[in-house]
């Protein structure tokens, strides 16, 4: 890393509790990343000698990150001076509004403790890039920021400070059992002063998904650190312990892990995408797990398509579904479930909050009548005009083709999946139509097209 980055840095960085002040910015770095950044970086590495005094391969990882976060955090994008040691932890990072969206969850968790605003201690002990701990340093007094790497702790103090988030304290130590104390002894400073307990308010790790071998995971205990081994410490210095877990992880068997302390589970999606579950544990609670859906995390409270649920009032909810194809027929409108709410589970309660009539009660796709519902229902998910309803056959395939060539296709709960019955249908895309094939055949449009 160039040295001006490093120079603050002792060289058993890994056994150190730093504090950061304002670093200088290294303009011929940034200037070199922004003149280059839409270079052959395949080029730049082979020309290594050509550039004397600038680190190419730190270069080039920042060049491919900064891609990487133009659109998923853009306030870091706009910020020449970042530097980014590794384009893999740009691929995996919180985006700007999944990380604003658990900031928030912070500042009402710090509220109900009773902190004042702008108050309390947040440590991240899963740093990476440094995307979370940035967000926790708009609500919180202070944030602790651990990352066992220490490339990607010396990078993200360097950044923190280029960011002006002076509120962030960085260390570099693997979290494993016992460590949790000495990780929480901090010294201000350059390092000579006396040391002194931090006490988080609220401890947030997102372990990693990746097992040895590179390949994802999702069970919590094959997740590195293994949380399950981890909670009781971690909650014997924290009243609230947030967790960023695999969008593919199941609800129920987390809650069920976790036990009677997870009061929390969200579902948060962004750009169309269910891209993070995040459970909250608290020490002082004994009770049963409220799950929350949010369709996108970027949106404006009220537009963002959360919706909250027991997982009970599921269990007992009822869902209405049609008898037949005529039922069908005689809606006006379809919903398809974002991507959050269809991962919080809560499939009858879409039916008994909202109004609305399943397709069948495996189907989840829902049919209503009210056009007030529809202005409802396009935040939580898409929202389409029903056009016409054919049977799922031979004919019906034929006669659904013929007066729709242009549509997009999706299966549901049948024996073909949504390419073979686009195939079957012979349809070219479309921005307009959509058919969806499930016992029968739904030609739609989308709400927010005008009617033709």
């Amino acid at each position: 890393m160039n040295s001006s980055i490093t120079a603050n840095f002792p060289s058993d960085f890994r056994c150190y509790w730093l504090y950061l002040p304002p670093m200088e910015r290294d303009s011929g770095f940034s200037g070199f990343v922004l003149e280059h950044e839409n270079d052959d970086t395949s080029r730049l590495l082979l020309s290594k000698g050509k550039w004397k005094g600038i680190d190419i391969d730190l270069a080039v990882n920042t060049i491919l990150s900064r891609k990487k976060l133009k659109n998923k955090v853009p306030a870091w994008y706009s910020e020449p001076a970042l530097v980014f040691p590794a384009k893999l932890s740009a691929e995996q990072c919180s985006s700007q509004d999944t990380a604003a969206y658990k900031a928030g969850i912070a500042a009402r968790l710090l509220s109900e403790a009773g902190l004042p605003e702008g108050k309390g201690r947040i440590a991240d002990l899963t740093g990476g890039l440094g995307v979370d701990s940035w967000a926790f340093s708009g609500i919180a007094g202070e944030v602790l920021y651990n990352e066992m790497n220490p490339a990607l702790a010396r990078a993200a103090g360097h950044n923190f400070a280029a960011l002006g988030a002076v509120n962030i304290h960085v260390s570099c130590r693997e979290l494993v059992s016992g460590s949790l104390r000495d990780i929480l002894r901090i010294q201000s400073g350059n390092g000579t002063e006396r040391k002194e307990e931090f006490a988080p308010d609220i401890i947030f790790l997102d372990p990693a998904r990746r097992d040895s071998a590179g390949k994802k995971v999702f069970l919590l205990e094959d997740c590195r650190p293994d949380v399950l081994e981890l909670k009781d410490e971690l909650l014997s210095v924290s009243r609230f312990l947030m967790l960023k877990l695999s969008p593919m992880a199941d609800i129920s068997m987390v809650t069920d892990r976790l036990g009677a302390v997870c009061r929390e589970v969200h579902a948060v999606s962004s750009g169309g995408e269910c891209k993070e579950l995040l459970a909250v544990l608290d020490r002082e609670y004994d009770g049963e797990c409220r799950i929350t859906s949010v369709n996108e995390a970027g949106a404006p409270d009220g537009m963002n398509g959360s919706f909250t649920f027991f997982q009970s009032e599921e269990k007992t909810a009822r869902a209405a579904c049609p008898a037949s194809e005529e039922e069908a027929k005689n809606a006006s409108y379809l919903f398809e479930p974002g991507k959050s709410l269809l991962k919080s589970g809560a499939y009858n309660l879409i039916s008994s909050r909202f109004d609305t009539v399943k397709i069948s009660r495996n189907t989840h796709l829902y049919l209503f009548n009210d056009p007030g519902q529809a202005d409802v229902l396009k935040y939580f998910g898409k929202v389409f005009r029903i056009l016409d309803v054919f049977p799922m056959n031979g004919r019906g395939i034929r006669q659904a083709a013929s007066a729709y060539p242009e549509a997009e296709v999706t299966a549901r709960n049948t024996h073909m999946t949504s390419e073979r019955l686009r195939l079957k249908l012979g349809v070219r895309p479309s921005d307009r139509y959509h058919i969806f094939g499930s016992e029968y055949l739904i030609i739609t449009e989308r709400y927010d097209m005008p009617e033709a």
